[in-house]
């Protein structure tokens, strides 16, 4: 793939005429893209999800049954794909090996299938100052940019701040990963806060993250909160659930 990031680079500084190239494959991307049809087609849509936590549901659309016990801080969810493969695979590089043309390819695939609900203002989740520093930047922010840019919408970049910083989320269970999270995340001070925010995350696995920062909005009066994220884990342990009515 080294090949692929120096064309990239060569792009980037005004070399158009150089032919994109699949990040995942090698072979010539679509028309100005760095992914190709194949390789696109082979993302899992989440197309019948629970309109609350997105999370990938055997037939239709509605509320699932954890949300209907236990509703989410957010009003709603809007998560475009399953997290799988090959999808995971460009997010590892992206997010673990800062291959910054990766994150570009997926945040042009998340902004080409828009939600019909548009927030006045994006929120990205935010790393913490030590985490920033290691990774040298913040993923959630890079797809906000793009989403932003893309759809007209202005973004907050220090909208929230993550005060505390925690241990990494993954391995913990979900009760685990909701304590973890608590008091982690504070609103900007002094900021005049639209009604309708969306959060920005690269992936939802149970949401508490995303649960964790709509908890410090509601708390700065943001009256509607929206949980937005490129991939949504199914729940595991079995098939996904059958909506519940609205």
């Amino acid at each position: 793939m080294k090949g692929i990031a120096w064309v990239d680079g060569l792009r980037r500084w005004g070399f158009r005429w150089l032919p994109s190239r699949c990040v995942l494959c090698g072979d010539r991307g679509a028309p100005s893209q760095d992914l190709c049809t194949g390789c696109r087609r082979d993302f899992t849509p989440n197309h019948r999800a629970c309109t609350r936590c997105a999370i990938p549901l055997e037939s239709g659309n509605g509320v699932c049954g954890p949300c209907l016990k236990r509703p989410p801080p957010y009003d709603a969810a809007w998560a475009p794909f399953v997290y799988a493969a090959p999808l995971d695979q460009l997010l590892t590089r992206f997010k673990f090996s800062g291959d910054l043309a990766c994150g570009r390819v997926l945040a042009e695939t998340m902004a080409a299938v828009p939600p019909g609900d548009r927030p006045e203002a994006l929120v990205p989740v935010p790393l913490h100052r030590q985490r920033l520093r290691e990774r040298g930047f913040n993923q959630s922010l890079e797809l906000a940019r793009h989403l932003g840019q893309t759809l007209g919408i202005p973004v907050l970049a220090g909208g929230l701040d993550r005060i505390r910083e925690t241990p990494a989320q993954a391995g913990l269970a979900a009760l685990a990963r909701r304590r973890n999270l608590r008091g982690a995340f504070a609103p900007a001070a002094g900021l005049r806060w639209p009604a309708h925010v969306a959060l920005v995350d690269d992936v939802m696995t149970t949401g508490s993250t995303l649960a964790a920062c709509a908890g410090a909005l509601r708390t700065a009066g943001v009256a509607r909160v929206s949980a937005w994220a490129l991939a949504r884990a199914p729940r595991s342990g079995g098939p996904a659930p059958v909506p519940s009515p609205d």
